[in-house]
């Protein structure tokens, strides 16, 4: 019900409203007044409908704050209550996410900017990395040189398998004999077998270890491809026999040999 105001009229005229009808609007506004919930009150401090305080919505010591501290500093009760401060549900949302400053800090000294941040040169220490956070795609090629590799550390784990490890032939007329494949070489043989040695680097010595098992067993090394020059010794064809032959890269294609027998 909107208010009923009394017509008072002018004064001493007798033309306001009589003294029954000004006492029925007064107890019509009364019962109004005492029992509605306030609904029709058009705003307290900017709050309108139904009004409803606690004790959190008036901070000490104000009658006209809604919000104490402590509720700010927490961003509690921001997005039920935005009728009190005149912001949009939008606006709450960004505030109680932190998501509505209006600048950023400018950060100084080791870390520098307001929006994008920069290292400054110089300040990353080990002391700041984290154990065995640098891997080896970090590394650029070629950086790592010999002053940083410890000396009597490079052992025989670290060495590839042309270095480490045994690789078995099968004997033919013509067998290939890589050496990046492995560092030493063994075969049985019993018939003719022409072998070349390829993917050489020069200073690489390998070891090739030639069973002689009968037959018509011989051995001989590809000379179109490669300048041969044996050094020492000759091939053993007698069944049982074990040739031990060594062979050095000294230049593009060209090997020496030595070749030996057991006792």
């Amino acid at each position: 019900m909107a208010q009923q105001d009394i017509t008072i009229g002018a004064a001493d005229q007798g033309n306001g409203d009589t003294l029954f009808a000004a006492f029925t609007k007064v107890q019509a506004n009364f019962d109004e007044l005492y029992l509605d919930d306030a609904g029709d009150v058009n705003s307290v401090n900017g709050q309108t409908g139904a009004v409803v305080l606690d004790s959190d919505d008036i901070a000490e010591g104000s009658t006209n704050e809604y919000y104490t501290e402590a509720k700010v500093s927490a961003n509690t009760s921001v997005v039920a209550n935005t009728a009190k401060v005149g912001i949009t549900s939008g606006q709450a949302s960004e505030i109680t996410a932190n998501t509505a400053k209006v600048t950023n800090a400018d950060h100084t000294g080791e870390v520098t900017g307001s929006t994008g941040l920069t290292i400054t040169a110089g300040v990353v220490t080990n002391a700041k990395m984290a154990a065995n956070s640098i891997d080896s795609d970090q590394y650029v090629d070629g950086s790592i040189d010999t002053i940083h590799i410890a000396d009597n550390q490079v052992t025989h784990d670290k060495l590839g398998t042309e270095f480490t490890t045994s690789s078995p032939l099968t004997a033919a007329a013509d067998v290939d004999m890589s050496f990046s494949a492995a560092q030493v070489f063994t075969m049985t043989s019993s018939i003719a077998v022409d072998i070349n040695f390829t993917n050489a680097e020069i200073g690489q010595v390998k070891d090739l270890i030639v069973t002689d098992s009968g037959g018509t067993s011989s051995l001989t090394f590809d000379t179109a491809s490669n300048t041969i020059t044996t050094i020492q010794g000759t091939y053993s064809a007698t069944a049982g026999a074990v040739n031990f032959i060594q062979v050095v890269c000294t230049a593009a294609n060209t090997f020496f040999l030595s070749i030996s027998q057991s006792i």
